[in-house]
């Protein structure tokens, strides 16, 4: 358990850690692809750690060099793993995986945590079965086994309201079926920027993907990936947490690292604080923001569900309510986001209601309390930011944190030295 220590008039600049999101997928692809990559200022974290390790055991060369990776591609041409692959309650690993053993000639077993194996994957292995990969699960999550060498490709349907990381699973590994991979969204596509992230990446290791729309991607798969030099930009989800310091504290936050153009959703979360009434500065490699009094809004956040929680704590301290909307897959991360927040926000005073997709969040009287994290990094982080202006906050499981920004605390205290 760690105590958080308030801090009024917070003046920092603040380093942001290497994305995550950009991270796993370019471990992906450069394994995926023909030749020797460096992966650039890699983010170095748990979800990464699973990451890596499992593609270890499908034969990649994978070897960290300070801070970038090494990775000797495969061309496709998996090693068959012999043993089973855990991937913790990571589920980019998880579910990027899913396809990555689809090209390995044999069975494979994927599993995680206690929690991994309650979160659904039921849709992603619906579309690889429409794309000749048989697979079997009990109830639809994880434990799972995947017949690979079967991915033949063609024409698939995918549901779009669950997970953008089923269809980013299928995009990343769609060069190397026997054919060419036409997958149509049904419904809407959630979380639409990290399908933009999976674009990015494909595209600078050499792969085009036809997008109509978001409603129909294609694939070809003469359209193999090159190894390539990667740089990974700044993780805008973990940028969060400092940029909502200078809100709720009415001080100053300079986050460098990172790209106010960059496709993360995540990105535009500071746009989120200028709308409550903060000031904004955008810069080549910085956004700054300078809080003010807040006040309530209405928000669509299904492009940066990663950064609803860091709203929700945020809002607490503005004048009138704050909805957030549209969030309904926040239900399927490693915990139930929405039923957390509501639970821990009341137990520091505040009001609020679930709503369908999303909170509806009010301050009142707040007070100190210990906050349960649910062995979730995104509980802690967020939380922490509380206790800035809330005497006796504390965190349970800080470190938890490493999933994402194992030096999170380390930054955190960067914002009391002025």
């Amino acid at each position: 358990m760690i105590a958080i220590k308030t801090k009024r008039e917070i003046n920092a600049d603040v380093e942001a850690p290497p994305s995550k999101s950009y991270t796993q997928r370019a471990l992906i692809i450069a394994s995926l692809a023909k030749g020797n990559s460096t992966i650039k200022n890699a983010l170095f974290s748990d979800d990464t750690h699973y990451m890596a390790e499992a593609l270890r055991e499908f034969g990649v060369k994978i070897e960290r060099k300070g801070k970038d990776i090494a990775v000797r591609g495969t061309n496709g041409d998996l090693v068959l793993p012999k043993k089973d692959i855990f991937t913790g309650n990571a589920g980019t690993a998880m579910r990027f995986l899913t396809a990555f053993a689809c090209l390995a000639n044999g069975e494979v077993s994927i599993t995680g945590d206690k929690r991994m194996q309650q979160r659904p994957i039921k849709d992603l292995l619906d579309v690889l079965e429409q794309l000749g990969v048989k697979s079997e699960s009990a109830n639809g999550c994880p434990p799972i086994k995947i017949y690979g060498g079967t991915f033949i490709g063609g024409k698939a349907m995918l549901k779009g309201n669950v997970s953008s990381q089923y269809l980013s699973s299928v995009l990343m590994c769609a060069p190397y079926a026997k054919k060419s991979v036409e997958v149509s969204v049904v419904g809407d596509l959630t979380s639409k920027p990290y399908i933009n992230i999976t674009l990015d990446v494909m595209k600078h290791f050499g792969t085009n993907v036809k997008n109509i729309g978001y409603r129909k991607f294609t694939v070809n798969p003469s359209d193999r990936y090159k190894a390539v030099s990667y740089k990974i930009e700044g993780d805008a989800s973990s940028a969060s947490y400092f940029l909502a310091a200078a809100a709720v504290t009415k001080g100053r936050v300079r986050v460098k690292n990172l790209n106010p153009s960059s496709r993360q959703g995540d990105i535009k979360f500071a746009d989120m604080l200028k709308m409550m009434g903060c000031s904004v500065k955008k810069g080549k490699d910085f956004i700054e923001v300078r809080g003010a009094k807040l006040k309530g809004i209405d928000a669509d956040m299904n492009s940066m569900p990663d950064a609803a929680p860091t709203l929700a704590v945020a809002s607490i301290f503005a004048d009138g309510a704050t909805t957030i909307r549209n969030v309904e897959n926040l239900r399927y991360k490693e915990t139930d986001r929405l039923k957390a927040l509501a639970f821990e926000l009341r137990k520091i005073g505040a009001h609020v209601d679930e709503i369908r997709g999303g909170l509806k969040i009010k301050k009142k009287r707040l007070r100190k309390a210990i906050i349960e994290t649910y062995d979730d990094h995104r509980m802690a982080m967020s939380f922490a930011v509380t206790g800035l202006m809330i005497d006796g906050i504390k965190i349970k499981n800080p470190n938890c944190v490493k999933k994402s920004f194992p030096d999170f605390w380390k930054k955190f205290n960067e914002l009391y030295k002025k």
